[in-house]
């Protein structure tokens, strides 16, 4: 088991690894850092340069649910994040950047040049930690609702909150529709687990997002399982536990 920080201060690596094999084509393992100036923001994003031939499964705002994607994009945002279209945004970096065809783009109000890694067996999982706003995925039900206004679904009830803790993991094999949801539940329980080891009080943020990408499956369907005790779900959930634990825990 491997685990790499990133910080600001290190030359940000603009080389994606890309991964061939005779018989598929592997996603990229390693997100190209990348900056961009926004009104008078400088900011850092991710990018996976996936290529034809990769399957991503994630809750991402831009490209979420399961289909070909030909890119990953984790991009940070000011705090008090203004706009109410973050897949126009996504997808305005995205065609920046010179990308085409369809992708996964995530938002984050963390620090995306400080991000975590953790590596087991070619799975690869890289995380966005910032655990400012934090808490239990099951709270008290605290809202309350004024029968005398109209509710509109086409309205948003308040502004974009950017995801604080993003995952994105990429994997050799090829796997089924139901492990590819699996999968996502696998990286989830893990980052639940790296919280509670890192001594904080919560499961999560309430806008995290995980994606994961692996190729394409051929006739047999790719792998079915994807669950913490299978072969590949347990890799997945050992690389994730470590680059949660490592984005939550305090830089030496």
């Amino acid at each position: 088991m491997a685990v790499e920080r990133r910080t600001t201060a290190d030359p940000p690596s603009h080389q994606g690894c890309a991964i061939t094999s005779v018989r598929l084509r592997l996603p990229a393992q390693r997100g190209e850092l990348r900056d961009r100036h926004e009104d008078g923001h400088h900011l850092h994003h991710l990018l996976w340069r996936l290529g034809p031939g990769v399957r991503v499964c994630s809750s991402a705002v831009l490209g979420g649910g399961i289909g070909l994607r030909a890119w990953i994009l984790n991009a940070r945002v000011p705090g008090g994040y203004p706009r109410l279209d973050p897949d126009r945004h996504l997808a305005e970096i995205a065609a920046a950047e010179g990308l085409t065809g369809p992708g996964a783009g995530l938002m984050t109000a963390a620090d995306v040049a400080a991000y975590t890694t953790g590596h087991d067996s070619g799975v690869t999982a890289t995380v966005t930690a910032g655990l400012g706003v934090r808490g239990w995925a099951a709270a008290p039900d605290t809202t309350t609702r004024d029968p005398h206004r109209a509710e509109r679904a086409d309205v948003p009830a308040s502004p974009f909150r950017p995801g604080t803790v993003n995952i994105v993991v990429t994997l050799p094999v090829a796997l089924s529709d139901a492990a590819l949801v699996n999968a996502v539940a696998t990286a989830t329980e893990a980052k639940v687990q790296a919280l509670l080891d890192a001594g904080l009080d919560c499961s999560g943020t309430p806008t995290d997002a995980v994606c994961v990408a692996a190729p394409e499956p051929g006739p047999d369907g790719g792998d079915p399982f994807a669950g913490p005790r299978s072969p590949w779900g347990a890799r997945i959930a050992r690389a994730v536990h470590t680059a949660v634990l490592a984005g939550a825990r305090p830089a030496p």
